[in-house]
């Protein structure tokens, strides 16, 4: 079998001991797999190891065959250890309100390939953007939220995760607060995206609360969705420079431009398995080489 002819990776997390890189390290080496990229981090505040690792299965062994053979490693060193196809294209349910740019800005990715992610379906609380969805040959699912039925609103919400087995909701500007039962339900499944001015600005229009303070720096926060409101561990964050001679609308755009990008990088991150819960924190490793390639142009 051709090394390119697949694309594996082993995620590891476990309890920082001794040996453990030279134990995965020689086991793919003889299950005869080649290491093609590794990134390791060895939190000495909570003493735990995370490692990544890109290989080739050079003979054919199969994932199958490559986690029965690994149970025993595991076991010695408490390791929660996932092996994953890196081709396999991510399910991912998109939800959705009134601001459309991180959803069009996905719907592009997705299209030419840009990300490995099949959009199963987009979830919106409005209808402004069923044609854009439809046009692309994605189930769009109109579900309105009130206070009065948000258990029932959520519960059908879950029911279309379930039956087109998503393993990821992206909230792509969807300007509801989610409960907390369905929080826990889908604990490091749900990716957030807002803007960096929490929690100076809250409210309506943080952008022009911060245009009228002056703000020289717009930033944009994705994070992972739990009970505690814009407060869960952080997945990518960036920012873009702003002057005296910008406008509030300028702020809004940039604003804009910046909350796509990051989203869509930690939507990278997390669906290519760089992203490690450790505690209120993530550890993200780098992109492997060649991770952003893109099927095709335009």
């Amino acid at each position: 079998m051709s090394a390119l002819s697949n694309r594996y990776a082993l995620r590891v997390a476990c309890p920082s001991i001794r040996g453990v890189t030279a134990a995965i390290a020689t086991y793919l080496s003889a299950n005869g797999c080649n290491i093609s990229d590794s990134a390791q981090f060895d939190d000495k505040s909570t003493g735990r190891y995370f490692m990544r690792v890109s290989f080739q299965s050079e003979e054919g062994l199969t994932l199958e065959a490559l986690r029965e053979g690994f149970a025993e490693i595991a076991a010695a060193y408490q390791a929660d250890a996932e092996f994953f196809d890196e081709t396999t294209k991510r399910r991912v349910i998109l939800m959705v309100s009134r601001f459309g740019h991180c959803l069009n800005d996905l719907l592009y990715r997705q299209r030419i390939g840009a990300l490995p992610i099949d959009i199963v379906g987009v979830i919106s609380n409005h209808f402004d953007y069923q044609k854009v969805v439809v046009n692309h040959d994605i189930p769009f699912h109109h579900i309105k939220v009130t206070k009065e039925n948000k258990p029932e609103a959520e519960a059908e919400q879950m029911r279309i995760v379930e039956e087109t087995g998503a393993e990821l909701i992206v909230l792509a500007r969807y300007m509801q607060v989610l409960s907390d039962e369905m929080c826990r339900t889908m604990s490091g499944r749900i990716i957030n995206i807002h803007h960096s001015f929490l929690p100076s600005f809250k409210g309506a229009n943080p952008y022009k609360q911060a245009f009228e303070r002056g703000v020289k720096l717009i930033g944009a926060t994705s994070h992972y969705v739990t009970a505690d409101l814009d407060e869960g561990p952080i997945i990518e964050q960036d920012t873009v420079r702003v002057t005296h001679a910008q406008s509030a609308e300028d702020y809004v755009s940039l604003g804009r431009d910046v909350e796509s990008q990051v989203l869509a990088r930690a939507i990278h991150a997390h669906i290519h398995g760089r992203v490690f819960l450790n505690g209120n924190r993530t550890i993200v490793f780098p992109p492997s080489p060649g991770s952003y390639a893109s099927e095709r142009m335009g």
